[in-house]
C-alpha cells in the first residue's frame, strides 16, 4: 500500500465536504460508482490494495459496505431514505482485483418496512457475495 497514494484519496474524498446520496465520504473515499436500472441500483468499485484485508484480498466491510449501499440508494431513489435494520451477507470467494458491481432488488415492498438484496460480482460476472436485508423507510 503506497501511504502517499492513500492520503491522496482521502484528501479527495473530503473534497467539498459533501454528505448526500451518490457521493458521501465512504463512497468516494473507495471509488464507487451508483447507477439505476428499472428496478435495480448498481454500486460498482474498482479493488485496489488499500481495500485488502491481511490476506490481501477484499476487505468484507468494504464489500458490506458497498452492498448496504447499493441497497440504501435504491430505496432513496423509488421511495426515500430509510435505515438499515439488519443484514445478513454470505462471502462466497475472494476478490483481489478487478470491478466488483453490487445489483440490488427488492424482495418484498410494505407500507415503511422494505426487504431487500444485493449480490455481488466480480469481473468474470461470478457472485462473490449476497446480502439480504430489512429496511425502515424514514
Amino acid at each position: 500500500m503506497d501511504e502517499a497514494q492513500v492520503r491522496e484519496l482521502i484528501v479527495a474524498a473530503i473534497g467539498d465536504g459533501r454528505h448526500e446520496f451518490g457521493s458521501f465520504f465512504l463512497s468516494r473515499f473507495f471509488g464507487m460508482a451508483v447507477s439505476y436500472e428499472a428496478d435495480a441500483c448498481i454500486v460498482s468499485l474498482d479493488v485496489k490494495p488499500y481495500m485488502f484485508n491481511p490476506q490481501g484480498s477484499l476487505h468484507g466491510g468494504v464489500l458490506a459496505t458497498a452492498l448496504d449501499i447499493s441497497m440504501g440508494h435504491l430505496l432513496k431513489h423509488q421511495f426515500g431514505a430509510g435505515a438499515t435494520l439488519e443484514m445478513k451477507i454470505q462471502y462466497f470467494a475472494a476478490v483481489r482485483s478487478g470491478i466488483v458491481n453490487c445489483r440490488a432488488r427488492f424482495l418484498k415492498k410494505g407500507r415503511k418496512t422494505f426487504f431487500l438484496q444485493s449480490s455481488a460480482a466480480d469481473s468474470a460476472g461470478e457472485i462473490i457475495a449476497h446480502a439480504t436485508s430489512t429496511w425502515k423507510q424514514l
